[in-house]
């Protein structure tokens, strides 16, 4: 097997040309530089990318795309720093396709800041569910939101709750003040057992079974 030796050797005098050290210790610069060598079969870090091999991509490293499958867009490892760098808070359940399109959307957002449309624009992108916003006129800055979940479970009930609050309370106007009604579609009712105990748990409003509207 010939051992390769570095394209970069061209560069040089005459002299060094037919030196078989230098073109093996050019290597090293040629593939920190140019990327990996062809027939190069001893490279410890086969998939490390050449200096010039980033430059060339450099680009794709600010889109962050709509989804992972999507071609020249940011690599996964860099979503969290494109995040910090439009201001953006990554939630860590959510999968990749999310977070990239997330942080597609999230500058145009800022542009409706403080306003209703922007109020609402925000509470659907990060809770995925249907929202209202009712404005009144008496008492004077007062709002209300309401938030219909798509899913009957007590603990994204609680979860998403905690996000709309969250979210209200950063990016309302500061003069306002509102209220949250969480809205649950149907009565969900469920008959649990007590695998512990060996037997039947009775409906416990807010444990087991959820009932229309919650308001918070």
């Amino acid at each position: 097997m010939t051992t390769p030796v570095s394209d970069y050797l061209n560069y040089l005098p005459a002299s060094f040309r037919d030196d078989p050290f230098m073109g093996r210790f050019l290597l090293t610069f040629q593939r920190l530089l140019n990327g990996r060598i062809p027939g190069d079969t001893q490279d410890p870090f086969p998939d490390q990318l050449g200096f010039e091999e980033y430059l060339d991509r450099i680009h794709t490293y600010f889109n962050p795309g709509q989804s992972k499958e999507q071609v020249g867009t940011a690599p996964p490892e860099f979503l969290l720093w494109l995040a910090g760098w439009v201001a953006l808070s990554l939630r860590e359940d959510w999968d990749e396709s999310t977070k990239r399109r997330f942080i597609s959307q999230i500058v145009p957002l800022y542009r409706k800041r403080g306003t209703k449309a922007g109020v609402k624009e925000m509470l659907e992108l990060y809770t995925q569910e249907q929202v209202t916003l009712y404005e009144f006129e008496h008492p004077a800055h007062y709002f209300q939101v309401e938030m219909t979940l798509s899913e009957q479970d007590r603990g994204t009930l609680r979860r998403k709750q905690q996000i709309a609050r969250t979210i209200l309370d950063r990016e309302k106007p500061a003069h306002t003040f509102y209220t949250l009604r969480v809205l649950v579609p149907t009565m969900q009712i469920r008959n649990d057992y007590d695998w512990s105990e060996g037997r039947q748990i009775g409906l416990r409003i807010g444990m087991n079974t959820l009932l229309g509207t919650t308001t918070s």
